[in-house]
């Protein structure tokens, strides 16, 4: 990778800060020429070295499947010998800067009403003040396409199924897919919904993107077109629209689809293990051990104010009628695994996804005010998913009400989490079962439905391929929504060994009619929504009835709503909508032929948890149960166990017992690198003894550890690779292997087990291990080797930093097989603390090596009290340009778990502006 002070030299030659229109642009034309998927997935990072600490070894790791890594470009020899000759004639660096943004001085940007002001901090964080809101979401769209254009267009090719439109014939299969969920078909429905003062601010960012294209095109625009150009010169920016803004959302939706995997992973393991087995490694939530969001429901919580739509109990009928208009269907040709294609696309459903937020009283605090946490979990990305953002109107006013700053999506108007002048929110993943898996019985074009055979929902697509013919596409669905069997593996074998299950016991499915067996998805984002308009409603909301007005239209993805205001008040709201089924609890695939199994509506939001002020004076939501078992409303067999939130009420309690609360606190607990299953470790191995005297060395670093994954520690770095070992052995390494994702499962499965030494579970013949005790010491000895192997035969010379490192890496070009383009565009390795259910969140994958794959994609505190106290870091930097200054400017604080300040009050603003850019009409 880039040294960074090279970096630095080429930034620093090529920022501009004086006024350019910018009208001097290349502009290319359609028809770009195939550019296949990627032939080396291992990660490698370029020629350039790391930009993290070196000296390290990295584990060399099997291949992953295409799907994990998305490489756009694998462009072959001759595309790489161009890109080093260009890097040898010094281009590179002349079409770098071509794309930097224009931070000072004064252009013009045709469709404004008057002047808009946007001042930039150090990190190149906009703040806009604008006379009304139009003009506001213009400058808003105008800056993020300064910032991340490539970013937006690369995701409206993936929501709407057109990535062969930009990279050819191999990613044919991935758009068959996206096209079969149908996003895009979707978010153009929910440009219909949206209310006259909504879509009028979606059509002003649209309006703000496109008079900045107007003058920006290919390499003017992004260093990535320059790239794309190598072979594809005549590719051409579309202008951008609405429901390019709102399918961006449904990506999102996907991304924290919550409880999929693990009724694909039940399903598929139906016709090899026994119901009580599938019980046993995908148990219940731990009720008596870990904490709910909301033990006590708040009856006289403030109700949401009127003039937003909350959300009906819909019928059935309703919500089929609207699902099942969804277009879809893909397979990628490249591709192991297309669920995991598409989560890479956009983020990644990964090891690790989910989120922290907490938020505690001012009772509990030295400012006497609330403070609020947070910081989602999600796939790592080059570069970041989110963008920071100061919304300001000169005079707030009903008529222009925003006064907003915090993190949002390039391509999406508004902020999605942060505060307004009165109260702040954050967000985590309900991780509610809000998607099934229905059998369906096909024959021809017809399907059974109630004993009758009844027409599939069929409609053609033409999908447009660069450099090659167009490719007709049927997609077909029934009243539950688009097939999918068709179209992955995994959907596929269960078609082919069908099994579900009602209360607990696993079976064939019976009486099934005649015909082929296929897989259908119902998924809430399929059904057109209003949370494009629910934005909006929550960045302008004054109170807590305000906050649940926007909670009610935030339908889809369900999320759990953390709130504080400056009248010191507290409180959670789960909205979404979460539905109510008939016979079948969704943890299998159901009968899609009898209507007993479907869908009966949604749970109305007045009987949706909510917690308003509670006596614990704190709220802690980590992906955990939300509610006891009496809640009259089924939500999911399948939470997050609760380690992370457990960990977190412990510390809030602990540090509160000593002291009040503050914003370094609060971000010393974002921080916490405490591993729960690590202490499971230390305790099942403190009476084993080996004869090897090298595994004996290694396991007595167990016994002054305090079981935390801190990036230096020796005794992390074997406790990781001995749970990786002990988990495979276990679970993966069987005639039927079993799932290892989903590590804060396993930690409730392992430890179980522990308690249990005679159980069948500890013997498999597939490596020659019978009984606990064997286990255990195989596990032990073979991460000795392993570690050795990795980083020498001294013990005090390991670390878990030197495994457990995160690269960016572009979502596109970064793992292109390419070193040249791969240099370019990726930053890293960083050694990093935490791990997978720790509250630090740096997920990593059990038999993936201990690469980082998800992390806290920003870290956030918001102190009411003083919003200029509060603290924000964001995972790279707010630009998307490789080699700006703040492409990676906050990577090593994002590393180091630092808070950053962020300006909020106008007079702060104000002096910590280091740019003034006006645009004008």
């Amino acid at each position: 990778m880039p040294d960074p002070d090279t970096t630095e030299a080429v930034t620093s030659r090529s920022r501009r800060h004086s006024a350019d229109t910018g009208t001097s642009r290349t502009t290319g034309t359609t028809g770009p020429t195939d550019i296949t998927g990627p032939t080396d997935v291992s990660g490698a990072t370029g020629a350039g070295g790391p930009t993290g600490p070196t000296g390290t070894t990295t584990e060399v790791k099997p291949k992953r499947p295409l799907g994990r890594t998305i490489g756009i470009a694998a462009f072959g020899v001759v595309a790489g010998l161009v890109v080093i000759a260009l890097v040898a004639a010094g281009f590179v660096a002349f079409t770098i800067q071509r794309s930097f943004p224009t931070l000072d001085g004064s252009v013009t940007a045709k469709g404004l009403h008057a002047k808009v002001t946007v001042l930039r901090d150090d990190r190149g964080i906009p703040t806009l003040q604008a006379d009304d809101t139009h003009d506001l979401f213009f400058a808003q769209g105008y800056v993020h396409a300064q910032d991340r254009f490539w970013e937006m267009d690369f995701r409206r090719h993936v929501t709407s199924g057109r990535l062969s439109e930009l990279f050819g014939a191999s990613q044919l299969g991935t758009d068959r897919f996206l096209r079969t969920l149908g996003w895009r078909t979707v978010a153009e429905k929910e440009v219909d919904l949206l209310s006259a003062d909504a879509k009028a601010y979606y059509q002003a960012y649209a309006d703000g993107v496109n008079a900045y294209l107007a003058d920006h095109q290919g390499a003017a625009a992004s260093l990535e077109y320059a790239v794309l150009g190598l072979q594809n010169p005549d590719y051409t920016i579309e202008k951008w629209t609405i429901a390019d803004s709102l399918a961006w959302l449904k990506a999102m939706a996907w991304d924290l689809r919550s409880n999929l995997e693990e009724e694909t992973g039940r399903a598929l393991l139906a016709g090899h293990y026994s119901a009580e087995q599938i019980a046993e490694l995908y148990p219940s939530y731990p009720y008596d051990q870990n904490p709910v969001i909301v033990p006590t429901l708040t009856a006289d919580a403030p109700k949401p104010t009127t003039g937003a739509a909350v959300a009906p109990a819909l019928s059935d009928h309703t919500a089929q009628d609207e699902a099942s208009t969804a277009d879809a269907s893909i397979a990628w040709t490249e591709v192991h695994d297309v669920v995991a294609a598409a989560d890479a696309l956009v983020g990644g459903a990964g090891e690790g996804i989910g989120s922290n937020s907490w938020v505690v009283s001012g009772d509990l605090t030295a400012s006497g005010k609330p403070l609020l946490a947070n910081d989602p979990h999600l796939g790592a990305a080059m570069p970041s998913i989110w963008h920071q953002i100061g919304l300001r109107c000169r005079t707030v006013s009903p008529q222009c009400p925003f006064d907003v700053a915090g993190f949002g999506f390039s391509g999406v108007p508004g902020v999605i989490i942060g505060h307004n002048s009165t109260i702040a929110w954050g967000f985590t993943n309900l991780t509610t079962d809000v998607s099934d898996l229905y059998l369906e019985r096909v024959q021809g074009d017809k399907y059974w439905r109630d004993g009758k055979l009844v027409p599939l929902q069929i409609s053609h697509e033409t999908i447009k391929v660069a450099g090659g013919k167009d490719v007709s596409l049927e997609i077909r669905a029934t009243n539950n929504g688009p097939i999918i069997s068709s179209v992955n593996d995994d959907f596929a074998q269960i078609a082919a060994d069908p099994h579900t299950a009602t209360a607990g016991s696993v079976t064939a499915p019976a009486s099934a009619p005649e015909g082929e067996t296929a897989v259908a998805l119902k998924w809430t984002a399929l059904t057109p929504g209003t949370t494009a308009e629910a934005i909006f409603t929550l960045d302008t909301a004054q109170d807590f009835a305000g906050f649940r007005a926007a909670a009610a239209q935030f339908d889809v993805p369900a999320q759990n709503l953390i709130y504080a205001d400056t009248d010191g008040n507290i409180g959670y709201q789960a909205p979404g909508k979460l539905p109510i089924r008939g016979d079948g609890d969704g943890s299998m695939p159901q009968p899609g032929w009898d209507s007993a199994y479907d869908w009966k509506g949604f749970i109305p939001f007045d009987k949706l948890p909510v917690s308003y002020n509670p006596d614990a004076g704190y709220i802690v939501t980590a992906n955990n149960a939300i509610v006891g078992k009496d809640y009259p409303y089924f939500l999911t067999n399948d939470w997050d166990y609760g380690w992370r939130a457990a960990r977190i009420v412990d510390l809030i309690q602990r540090t509160s017992a000593s002291h009040k609360l503050t914003v370094d606190d609060m971000r010393a607990i974002q921080a916490d690198t405490d591993f729960w299953m690590g202490k499971k470790l230390i305790a099942a191995y403190s009476d084993i003894s080996v004869d090897d005297d090298d595994v004996q060395a290694a396991l007595d670093l167990f016994d002054l550890w305090d079981g935390h994954n801190d990036a230096g520690s020796a005794a992390a770095a074997y406790a990781n690779v001995l749970w990786d070992e002990l988990a495979q052995d276990l679970f993966a390494r069987r005639d039927v292997p079993t799932s290892t994702s989903d590590q804060a499962r396993l930690f409730l499965v392992v430890s179980t087990l522990l308690q249990n030494p005679d159980s069948p579970w500890w013997t498999n013949e597939k490596i020659g291990v019978t009984g606990m005790h064997d286990m255990l010491v195989k596990a032990a000895t073979d991460a000795t080797h392993r570690l050795q192997k990795l980083q020498g035969t001294r013990p005090e010379g390991w670390s878990w930093g030197g495994l457990h490192t995160l690269t960016l890496t572009s979502g596109t070009f970064g793992s292109s097989g390419i070193p040249p383009i791969e240099w370019l565009f990726n930053r890293g390795p960083y050694p990093v603390g935490g791990g997978s259910s720790v509250v630090d969140a740096t997920g990593w994958s059990i038999g993936d090596g201990f690469d980082v794959v998800t992390v806290p994609s920003m870290r956030m505190v918001i102190d009411v009290a003083d919003f200029d106290a509060s603290t924000w870091t964001n995972l790279s930097g707010n630009s998307g340009h490789a080699f700006h200054p703040n492409y990676q400017d906050q990577a090593q604080a994002w590393q180091q778990v630092q808070g950053l300040p962020w300006a909020y009050s106008a007079k702060a603003v104000k002096a910590d502006a280091t740019h003034t850019l006006v645009l004008t009409p």
